[in-house]
């Protein structure tokens, strides 16, 4: 398997793993009862589950760029030092930006995200030239 594949496959865990701890979180806040019920109201939430819940939302935002970068470097056939490092890096990032979100890293979690989305263009352009 390559590399850019591996790492796709350690983003999806990672998205699977952030889940989970902000169901963690959310049941914390307002009960396991309320979270597998209908959801017809919107509960106060603590400013670290909202943060969780937004990471995750960024997350799958990001996976879905970066799924297109592996697929197409994985079709072109372009793989190289290039898009292996920008794998990794997005990883890297990825793997930094739930923290940096959670804990209010300012300005790192938008310094961590830009790390991440420039990786992921730099193996799109990668594939195509």
């Amino acid at each position: 398997m390559t590399a850019e594949l591996t790492a796709l496959g350690l983003a999806a865990l990672l998205q699977a793993a952030q889940i989970g701890v902000a169901a963690m979180s959310l049941n914390r806040d307002v009960g396991a009862e309320w979270n597998a019920g209908p959801r017809d109201t919107e509960p106060k939430l603590s400013p670290m589950t909202g943060r969780l819940r937004r990471a995750v939302d960024n997350h799958f935002e990001g996976l879905a760029f970066f799924t297109i970068a592996v697929v197409m470097v994985t079709l072109s056939g372009e793989q190289s030092g290039l898009t292996r490092a920008c794998a990794w890096a997005y990883l890297a990032a990825r793997v930094l930006y739930v923290p940096a979100y959670a804990l209010g890293w300012t300005p790192w979690r938008s310094i961590i995200w830009a790390v991440g989305f420039l990786a992921t263009m730099a193996m799109i352009v990668a594939s195509l030239f």
